[in-house]
């Protein structure tokens, strides 16, 4: 048989989880309205620092091409230039040396990643049919480029890294 006592008792543990729940959800801090907020925006793509840089280049002395008229421009390549963004340098008073500005070249100095690759045509190396590039007597942003990509290549170029004032970098 059973005692009054011992039937109260389930009862009353029944009934204290519910009022134990039902302090634990009003100790709790309100809900969250989630319209008083709008969702939480990506953090900005950042844009890299660009700059302008001047360009200089000895040509040689000789034209020895067979396939263009050695009057042509000179022609300046990077590796961070779309297509058709190319950059005709002018001829300076000084007899071979061309010079020109570039502008939007990406920093990337302190070193972060790979050297751009620079390179110019010139009318006076092209005695081939295919196209002649070379990286040699370049100086970028007041910086002789001696660091060569594919040295003697019809692809050859330059190594270097820009700063933000412009300046080239030798590759270590």
């Amino acid at each position: 048989m059973v005692t009054v006592m011992e039937a109260r008792e389930p009862r009353r543990r029944q009934r204290s989880i519910p009022t134990l729940g039902a302090l634990l959800l009003l100790s709790l801090p309100g809900c969250y309205d989630f319209h008083e907020t709008g969702p939480l925006s990506p953090d900005p793509v950042p844009f890299p620092t660009v700059v302008s840089i001047q360009v200089e280049y000895v040509q040689p002395n000789g034209c020895i091409a067979t396939t263009v008229n050695c009057s042509d421009l000179v022609v300046f390549f990077g590796s961070w230039m779309r297509a058709g963004s190319e950059v005709q340098l002018s001829p300076s008073p000084d007899h071979h040396v061309w010079t020109g500005i570039v502008t939007g070249v990406p920093v990337n100095f302190p070193p972060s990643g790979s050297p751009y690759v620079v390179r110019i045509y010139d009318p006076f190396l092209q005695d081939e049919v295919v196209v002649r590039y070379t990286g040699r007597r370049l100086t970028v942003g007041g910086q002789l480029l001696e660091k060569i990509d594919q040295p003697g290549a019809h692809e050859e170029g330059a190594l270097a890294y820009i700063d933000e004032l412009g300046k080239a970098h030798n590759p270590y």
